[in-house]
């Protein structure tokens, strides 16, 4: 067996290289057609008239899912309704895209009654993480 070398501070090109390479992995099976939508970056924001950025979702397309990744909303807007509609914009564009369900997690002390008002559902948490607190998983079909 070859002598191994362990990092645990590794770079950017680290984390990538793996993500590639588990990746490489994951679409020996796959079906070409799961395969058509992989990995698509998503943005949405919201901005006022100085350009200045007040909330937003990120996330990303694979396998005919959406994954939320994050989603913000200056405290200034909050409960104003301009949350639903960033939503309402990730669901249009999911369905754009194809995506058959939308995935996304929360934690207590942020949005889960939010989002569970808007369709989603829990489909796993963690208690008591972070300390506490729980931890949401939460899906809508599309």
């Amino acid at each position: 067996m070859k002598k191994l070398h362990f990092n645990s501070v590794s770079g950017q090109d680290d984390a990538h290289f793996i993500r590639q390479k588990l990746i490489e992995y994951n679409m020996q099976y796959l079906s070409d057609k799961e395969k058509a939508f992989m990995n698509e970056e998503i943005c949405i924001t919201v901005w006022d008239e100085e350009g200045n950025i007040l909330g937003g979702i990120t996330g990303n397309t694979k396998m005919h899912c959406l994954f939320i990744q994050f989603f913000w909303i200056d405290e200034s807007l909050r409960g104003q309704g301009v949350g639903k509609k960033l939503l309402k914009m990730a669901e249009e564009l999911a369905i754009e895209k194809q995506c058959r369900m939308i995935r996304l997690d929360t934690f207590s002390f942020q949005a889960p009654d939010f989002y569970k008002s808007q369709g989603y559902e829990v489909y796993g948490k963690v208690e008591d993480f972070p300390e506490g607190c729980t931890h949401y998983l939460l899906l809508k079909r599309v």
